[in-house]
């Protein structure tokens, strides 16, 4: 637990690494396309909780692991953001349904230790492109759902991304109480 306390709290945070190929704005919501890294990530998966319960759950589970609960006993670094697989239900709340992920660390990235959580699976991703907009605050199911609607309606019709789920990520600390990060991010088909 001081592990993950101290690695979230005093180590330098890596960004997942992501390039802007364009940005763009219309009914006052700004977004960007990005193309970002594929690479090693730890993932969690979580069934049958509520959006906002299973996702802090499936965040602390990684914290610990990149804290040190892992086969070298290694406190990793954090990387940001940390990103929860959302699946849309008809009505546009999520399903009780949710994949937490981080990516590991570069110096990690050829030999990740092994989680001591069985839950935890290390996977290969290929990289991506995605729709993004951003947001502040402390970020809940609700607020993902709103700001998910405001980035479907400014791409419009024209863009081709996946509608069968979408990635919903926050970039701080739960101790950061002001100019918090969030995103909403929708894979380009």
């Amino acid at each position: 637990m001081l592990g993950m306390v101290k690695n979230s709290l005093l180590s330098t945070v890596e960004a997942w690494p992501c390039r802007v190929l364009s940005k763009g704005e219309k009914e006052q919501v700004s977004y960007e396309e990005r193309a970002c890294e594929g690479g090693r990530f730890a993932a969690v998966e979580l069934e049958g909780k509520p959006f906002d319960e299973a996702s802090k759950e499936g965040a602390v589970k990684l914290l610990k692991y990149v804290g040190g609960s892992n086969d070298k006993g290694v406190g990793m670094g954090m990387t940001a953001p940390v990103s929860i697989t959302a699946f849309p239900a008809e009505d546009g709340s999520f399903q009780q349904k949710v994949k937490v992920s981080l990516r590991i660390p570069s110096q990690f990235q050829d030999n990740p230790p092994c989680p001591t959580d069985e839950s935890i699976k290390i996977e290969e991703r290929q990289g991506m492109t995605i729709y993004s907009t951003q947001f502040g605050g402390y970020a809940k199911e609700t607020d993902y759902v709103n700001y998910a609607a405001k980035l479907k309606a400014a791409l419009g019709s024209e863009a081709a991304y996946r509608k069968d789920f979408y990635l919903c990520n926050g970039y701080d600390p739960p101790m950061k109480p002001y100019g918090r990060r969030n995103e909403v991010w929708f894979v380009k088909e």
